[in-house]
């Protein structure tokens, strides 16, 4: 396992510090610039471009973002750079250009993105993109095929799983990632005070932030069951 203590440090900014896409939008260069240029960390989420580079994009349809139809996993990334996001002047990056922005000032959480059957070398694009950046940096999923790949196609890069519920069946299926060696555990706000949970704190030392605190409600649930919050919608230093 790696050290990822500083997880805890620090807010996490769910898709960059954006504006809730009014005027930045999520999975922005401008976004991250405003969350690095705030001190906050850093969320995004990427999926393999159809040239097998790590893009930063959260859904899997270009349409509510770029107001384009296809799927994401169809553009390349020079096709990448001519989608306007939300009709600003900010383009769909890749990963590398959001690397080279944030230049190691704050911590970056990678979510991949999986789509079974058009995700592979995902894992692989994103660790060779974080090879040589002195930041930092951590990748995570939902994905459970995913987080498979993750000792053989990112060693030694710190990893972890996104998870939510609080059923017994939900809760086993995450005891069962365990066995993949993951350093760390994001887990849904709503469903914190769980065995799971608790686990992970107490018994593995792991650090377990909580996704997504939209209010400062969600802030003070978070705050009593994990060790950071990811955020988005209000200022967790003004509460």
């Amino acid at each position: 396992m790696t050290s990822v203590d500083w997880l805890r440090e620090v807010p996490i900014a769910h898709r960059g510090l954006h504006d809730l896409n009014r005027t930045r939008w999520e999975n922005t260069l401008s976004a991250f610039e405003a969350a690095a240029g705030a001190g906050y960390a850093i969320e995004c989420d990427v999926h393999l471009s159809a040239d097998g580079k790590a893009i930063v994009f959260h859904d899997g349809t270009l349409d509510r973002v770029t107001g384009r139809k296809g799927n994401i996993g169809e553009v390349t990334v020079e096709e990448a750079r001519t989608l306007r996001v939300g009709g600003t002047d900010d383009h769909v990056p890749t990963l590398a250009e959001a690397l080279n922005l944030i230049g190691g000032r704050v911590p970056i959480v990678v979510e991949l993105k999986g789509i079974p059957g058009r995700d592979d070398g995902l894992v692989a694009a994103v660790a060779d993109d974080l090879a040589s950046y002195a930041g930092k940096a951590a990748i995570m999923s939902f994905d459970h095929h995913l987080i498979r790949l993750f000792g053989k196609d990112a060693p030694g890069v710190p990893a972890g799983l996104i998870a939510e519920g609080l059923r017994d069946a939900e809760l086993e299926a995450h005891f069962s990632m365990l066995a993949y060696g993951i350093d760390f555990v994001s887990y849904n706000v709503h469903h914190l005070d769980n065995r799971f949970v608790k686990f992970v704190r107490a018994k593995l030392g792991l650090p377990v932030i909580s996704w997504t605190a939209r209010s400062v409600a969600d802030k003070a649930t978070s705050d009593a069951w994990v060790d950071q919050i990811t955020f988005e919608g209000f200022d967790p230093r003004a509460v």
